[in-house]
């Protein structure tokens, strides 16, 4: 199949390329003008230079492709210019999802976030839990905004639409929040541990990638929703094996849960003013997600997808690892 790639310069976006790139499929990868596409090259994709904002450029890349994989988003929590999360995770979205419908591509799998459920009363939820009330980032807010529009164009436009929601993501070369939080403390740039007893579910990228490919080969399962994740651990707990695994203690002191908020609060107001993101990463954003955590059940990715998860210990070591060089 000829595959179009939106996000594949992003951290799940690498891994997802180079685990096609082992199969037949041919892969046709849409990249900015300022995107690092080097090892694209070497993997021998088609390029696109264009953008999710770019309609153009989306209808020219798309053109005679059977299958969209929409991985491009804002993963952040915290932007100087916060009108950006809107204009590529919604109205990117919209535009990913009409140039798809315009060309006529017979699957387009769209990656979400296990974040847009919030809090839902079911815990751990499903993917057919109804979604909780708040979500507690404008990442998570607006990739929600854009699951509407997909969800919308299923079943009233015919998109023939599926998605994944992975959780917390780990593994080599994560430049974003999770990798920057871990690389902070082997680098002993913290100066206290945080939301101890805060639980994610938490997910090996490679998992990820390997559960995008079999959702796109699976047949007959448009409008499917699949959650990839499968291990519920704590802060304390995921500190704990970064600590024994790097030889990096942690930091001694623990800062009691409202002072994290007071301060995520201060630093993101100075972050506003200054135009830089907040010291140690202490978003209001970043700060909410960590201590309202998710958990989730991804088994049924493991049934329908045949997919295993990779131990959780060995996606710190690997991160570490990169980092440590």
């Amino acid at each position: 199949m000829k595959i179009f790639i939106t996000g594949a310069t992003g951290f799940i976006g690498t891994h997802l390329v180079r685990r096609l790139a082992q199969t037949e499929h041919k892969l046709y990868c849409l990249v900015r003008k300022t995107s690092n596409i080097h090892y694209l090259k070497e993997l021998g994709v088609t390029l696109i230079t264009g953008d999710v904002t770019d309609r153009d450029s989306l209808l020219q890349g798309m053109k005679s492709c059977d299958w969209v994989v929409n991985l491009a988003n804002i993963y952040s929590f915290w932007e100087p210019d916060n009108r950006v999360f809107r204009r590529v995770n919604v109205e990117g979205t919209r535009n990913v999802l009409e140039s798809a419908l315009e060309t006529g591509v017979s699957k387009v799998l769209h990656i979400s976030t296990a974040g847009i459920y919030g809090k839902p009363a079911d815990s751990p939820f499903t993917e057919e839990s109804p979604v909780g009330p708040v979500r507690f980032s404008q990442y998570f807010q607006t990739k929600y905004e854009g699951d509407l529009i997909a969800w919308e164009f299923f079943e009233k436009k015919r998109l023939p639409l599926l998605m994944v929601y992975p959780g917390a993501v780990l593994g080599p070369g994560d430049p974003k929040a999770t990798g920057k939080y871990i690389l902070d403390l082997i680098n002993r740039r913290l100066p206290a541990r945080v939301f101890e007893d805060s639980v994610l579910t938490w997910v090996h990228v490679k998992d990820v990638a390997e559960a995008i490919v079999k959702a796109l080969e699976k047949e007959n399962n448009l409008g499917e929703k699949y959650l990839v994740g499968k291990y519920r651990l704590s802060m304390r707990e995921i500190n704990e094996m970064i600590r024994e695994i790097s030889g990096v203690p942690l930091p001694k002191f623990r800062l009691p849960d409202p002072l994290v908020t007071l301060n995520a609060f201060i630093l993101t107001q100075v972050a506003n003013i200054i135009k830089k993101p907040p010291l140690w990463g202490m978003s209001r954003d970043q700060i909410r997600t960590m201590k309202e955590g998710f958990r989730f059940d991804g088994s049924k990715a493991e049934r329908e997808l045949g997919i295993t998860y990779t131990p959780i210990r060995q996606a710190l070591k690997e991160a570490i690892e990169s980092y440590q060089g």
